[in-house]
């Protein structure tokens, strides 16, 4: 479901807004209702959650201690908020005050990502060179930072915190899901509790019911507005319980049946007071997409777990286990592209719609094959 997820992320993002059907794009800040591209996004944060209890159990399995695992999960987070903020930034560069090329930043940028941040294989007799790619990696993206300007030569800024970008929120997003888990375990009642608490946060901060008063405030306003982990511990809720019942696919599929009604029934409830809106982050958006994503999930565990339709999963498989590597490596191409000019979107044509869904489904699906490409080269990003 995660390479499901990943799959359409790819695909919205590369839609061509101009000419595809509304219900396919994102939903404007003010307006009430949503689109399929307002669910891709909640939806993969489901899935963060939901992987956390099994690489938590996977690293106690190796005998990390609860702080081994809280640094760990710190340290994976904080290399997602930096990849997002670089991400964010990337888009406010004054070519003119920087002295290079808008899209050359952009793209040095990614590849010190990789050279950082890549899996390198640990027993190899390459080490020394593996260390050395790490250390240039480092090196450039320190001096691709320091000679980033935005602004005009008037006004001259410097790297600033718009919003986090999507992997930032998903650093943040499995951050505070990570702590909760480590704290509830697998307490089924406990991680419902985390729930509650970050959907009243999250009506809370919609209210301006929480006043401005500590230092640096603004630098924690994902786990005070509440949505972001709200969805993530909804995601993470929901893998406790296959932990729980995966012995009786009855049994479960029951109960998380009755856990994604209970979410659409929340959303509806909260419409009441909230519009549904992901801009806003609304507690109507974030109940119903985690409805959603829960009766998809059934769907799909129905499918393959219980009556063992494994054909043509393989690569959504893949995906889903090598998901930062496949989110970020179509951005190198799309560099590429647009430096050289190279028409290789022509299907993205007002005249013909569908045309430009088309093209984008079959991007995303050879996006896929790019990160498993890749993967089998020695290139997988794992932080």
């Amino acid at each position: 479901m995660r390479g499901l997820t990943l799959f359409l992320m790819l695909f919205v993002n590369d839609l061509y807004t101009a000419a595809v059907p509304k219900w396919l794009l994102h939903t404007e800040a003010h307006e009430d209702g949503m689109g399929l591209s307002d669910w891709v996004f909640p939806g993969f944060l489901f899935m963060v959650g939901m992987a956390i209890p099994y690489a938590v159990a996977a690293r106690k399995k190796k005998g990390d201690s609860d702080g081994q695992v809280f640094f760990h999960i710190l340290s994976r987070s904080i290399s997602l908020i930096i990849i997002g903020l670089l991400v964010v930034n990337s888009g406010r560069i004054n070519p003119e005050l920087s002295g290079i090329p808008k899209l050359l930043w952009i793209g040095l940028v990614y590849v010190c990502i990789f050279l950082i941040w890549n899996n390198y294989p640990k027993n190899s007799d390459k080490k020394t060179l593996f260390k050395v790619f790490r250390f240039i990696g480092i090196i450039g993206l320190i001096f691709l930072v320091a000679i980033f300007r935005a602004g005009t030569a008037e006004s001259v800024n410097w790297f600033e915190k718009s919003w986090w970008g999507i992997l930032g929120l998903i650093g943040w997003g499995y951050l505070i899901a990570g702590t909760v888990y480590l704290i509830v375990k697998d307490r089924l009642w406990a991680s419902v509790l985390a729930i509650l608490f970050f959907l009243f946060l999250n009506v809370a901060s919609l209210n301006e019911w929480i006043p401005n008063i500590l230092p640096l405030q603004e630098y924690f306003d994902v786990l005070l507005q509440g949505n972001v982990p709200m969805i993530v511990v909804s995601g993470l809720t929901a893998a406790i319980m296959v932990k729980r019942y995966a012995k009786d696919w009855k049994v479960l599929l029951k109960y998380l049946m009755l856990y994604g009604i209970v979410c659409l029934i929340l959303g509806v409830f909260f419409h009441q007071w909230f519009i549904i809106s992901k801009i806003l982050a609304t507690p109507s958006w974030g109940m119903l997409c985690n409805g959603i994503s829960i009766l998809l999930f059934v769907l799909i565990y129905y499918w393959i777990d219980v009556k063992g339709n494994t054909r043509l999963i393989s690569l959504f498989e893949s995906a889903g286990q090598n998901s930062l590597t496949t989110y970020l490596a179509p951005d190198l191409i799309y560099f590429i592209v647009w430096g050289f000019g190279i028409p290789l979107f022509f299907y993205k044509q007002v005249d013909h719609v569908w045309l430009a869904i088309i093209g984008s489904m079959l991007w995303a699906y050879a996006m896929l094959w790019f990160g498993l490409l890749l993967n089998r080269i020695g290139i997988k990003l794992k932080l």
